[in-house]
C-alpha cells in the first residue's frame, strides 16, 4: 500500500500562506501543515487550524532569518534545548494540544548540533520528526534553485511525475508550500506558492492518485495505520 502525506509548511509565515494553505486541504489533496509559532500570524493560523479538525497540524520550528547562522545566538546544549521546549510550548498554547509532527524551516533539524535534541524532543513527545520517522520524505516537489524559478517542477504534470517516481511502499510525505502572494511575508519564493496551490487544488489530482494506488493520509494517521502499510 503507498500512503502519502501532503504537508504543507510554513503555516503562519503570512496571511497569504494560511489563506492557501487552508484552502490547499479545503479545496485539493493536503492533509498536514506544519505551524510557525514566532510570526505575528501565528495566532491566525493556529486559529484557522482548528476550523479544520481533519487537517494534522505540526511545529515548523524556526530559528532565525535566512542567511542568518541559527545557531550562532544559542550558545550551549542547554539553549538549544530550551528553545526546542519553547517553541513547542508556545505551539501548546496557541492550539491547545501537542503537535502530530515536528519539522523545522530551512531544515535546519539537520545540523548535527540540533539533530540529537530536536530527536531527543520528538522521542519525548511521542511525535515523528521529519526524515526519522516512518514517513520517508519526497522535497522534489519545490519550484526554485540555483536563483531560477521552475514552474514546470510544481505543475500537475510535474507532480504527477513525482507521484509515478518517489511514491514507494509504505508512508510518504510530499512536502509543499501553497500560498498567495502577501505583502507581509517577504520571499524570494512568492509566485511558485501559488503555482503550487494551482496544482494541489486540481481536480484531476485525486483521480491520478487513485490511479496509481496512492491513499491519501495525515500525520495523525501514523499511529493508526497497521504496521504492514509503514514499510
Amino acid at each position: 500500500m503507498k500512503c502519502l502525506i501532503v504537508n504543507g509548511d510554513d503555516f503562519g509565515a503570512g496571511r497569504g500562506v494560511n489563506q492557501g494553505i487552508i484552502e490547499a486541504h479545503r479545496h485539493g489533496v493536503l492533509t498536514s501543515t506544519s505551524l510557525m509559532v514566532t510570526t505575528p500570524w501565528s495566532e491566525e493560523a493556529a486559529a484557522l487550524g482548528s476550523s479544520v479538525l481533519e487537517m494534522s497540524v505540526g511545529l515548523h520550528v524556526d530559528l532565525g532569518k535566512p542567511g542568518v547562522d541559527a545557531t550562532s545566538s544559542l550558545a550551549g546544549d542547554g539553549d538549544r534545548r530550551a528553545e526546542l521546549e519553547r517553541q513547542l510550548s508556545r505551539f501548546a498554547e496557541l492550539t491547545g494540544r501537542l503537535p502530530t509532527h515536528i519539522d523545522s524551516h530551512r531544515n535546519v533539524h539537520r545540523d548535527p548540533r540540533w539533530l540529537p535534541h530536536f530527536l531527543d524532543l520528538a522521542n519525548r513527545y511521542g511525535v515523528p520528526l521529519r526524515e526519522h520517522s516512518p514517513a520517508r520524505h519526497i522535497s522534489e516537489f519545490y519550484g526554485q534553485w540555483d536563483g531560477e524559478t521552475h514552474p514546470e517542477q510544481i505543475s500537475l504534470d510535474g507532480l504527477i511525475r513525482i507521484l509515478e517516481t518517489k511514491v514507494k511502499d509504505g508512508v510518504n510525505e510530499l512536502m509543499c508550500h501553497p500560498g498567495y502572494p502577501d505583502p507581509d511575508f517577504r520571499s524570494s519564493y512568492s509566485a511558485e506558492r501559488a503555482t503550487e496551490l494551482r496544482t494541489l487544488c486540481d481536480p484531476i489530482l485525486r483521480e491520478a492518485l487513485t490511479e496509481r494506488g496512492i491513499r491519501l493520509v495525515s500525520f495523525r494517521d501514523l499511529r493508526d495505520l497497521p504496521a504492514g502499510e509503514l514499510s
